[in-house]
């Protein structure tokens, strides 16, 4: 009888790793769940405060919903069935990821320039302010747990969803400060269509990160 090594007394047997996987693919596909219905209302309520106000920011961070909540689909789509263990659906999702970034940037640069040019002033809303300052919190939880299960995973669709997230938090602040600014300060008004832009930039490299698999952590 050969007598095992320590590196193998040492490693998960095949049953445990599996086991311990398919635990956070449970996880990975609940969470996008939550996503996927957190983002449909934040698009809903943000687009119509947007449009309301008039305020690009806002309006295309609440459009930005759209493509996240796509990123959460895939990551649904990748985890259910007989797909959970398939390396081509693994890269269809990264790549489904990778697109949802870019759905929204073109609309949302050309609309930032368009209000910079025209020297737009964005009225005040308190249920934006509200609405962005509960993503501000939320957002990065979730974003965290969902790079650290792509990693457990070695999805890059997962990390690249967790990634929105993060994306979403962040836009959500800086959202958020040009909100309170424009209330508070008229000659403010540029800040608006800037952030806009830098959304826009933004989403268009974090797209570049996910189809090339970046984001996966492994």
């Amino acid at each position: 009888m050969t007598t095992p090594r320590p590196a193998e007394l040492a490693a998960p047997t095949p049953l445990a790793r599996n086991a311990a996987w398919h635990r956070a693919a449970a996880w990975a596909r609940g969470l996008a769940w939550v996503s996927l219905m957190a983002m449909l209302a934040e698009g809903a309520v943000g687009l119509w405060q947007g449009l309301t106000v008039r305020s690009i920011a806002l309006t295309g961070w609440a459009l930005g919903s759209a493509p996240e909540a796509l990123a959460s689909a895939m990551v649904i789509w990748r985890f259910s069935g007989r797909r959970t263990l398939s390396e081509s659906a693994e890269r269809r999702a990264q790549r489904g990821v990778a697109v949802s970034f870019w759905l929204t940037a073109p609309y949302i640069a050309a609309e930032s320039v368009q209000e910079l040019l025209e020297r737009h002033h964005a009225e005040p809303s308190a249920i934006g302010i509200a609405l962005t300052a509960v993503a501000v919190v939320l957002m990065p939880i979730l974003g965290q747990i969902k790079q650290h299960l792509g990693a457990m995973l070695g999805s890059a669709a997962t990390s690249g969803e967790g990634i929105q997230n993060h994306l979403c938090g962040a836009q959500a602040a800086a959202v958020l400060v040009g909100l309170v600014v424009t209330a508070g300060w008229s000659g403010g008004w540029w800040l608006d269509p800037t952030i806009g832009l830098v959304i826009a930039a933004a989403a268009v490299w974090q797209g570049v990160r996910a189809w090339r698999g970046d984001d996966c952590g492994c």
